[in-house]
């Protein structure tokens, strides 16, 4: 769900229930702002892997301190 709201933000033309079909897949994400945007994969790429990068490492952080306070 997270990567959905960072991907509105980055090309608003997605709509939500667009964004839904892909689960959140990379792929299927890049294949949707290519046909909406028609941008190249190497237009898109970078930035959504960024995206994907951030929410991930956000889901860590939150992973490791739920560990840590249960251990508490």
């Amino acid at each position: 769900l997270e990567i959905k709201g960072d991907v509105q933000r980055a090309w608003g033309k997605l709509t939500d229930s667009e964004l839904e079909t892909t689960k959140c897949d990379m792929k299927k994400v890049g294949g949707l702002i290519q046909q909406r945007y028609g941008e190249a994969q190497g237009d898109y790429e970078k930035k959504l892997s960024d995206i994907f990068e951030r929410v991930e490492k956000r889901k860590d952080k939150f992973v490791s301190g739920v560990k840590d306070a249960v251990k508490n």
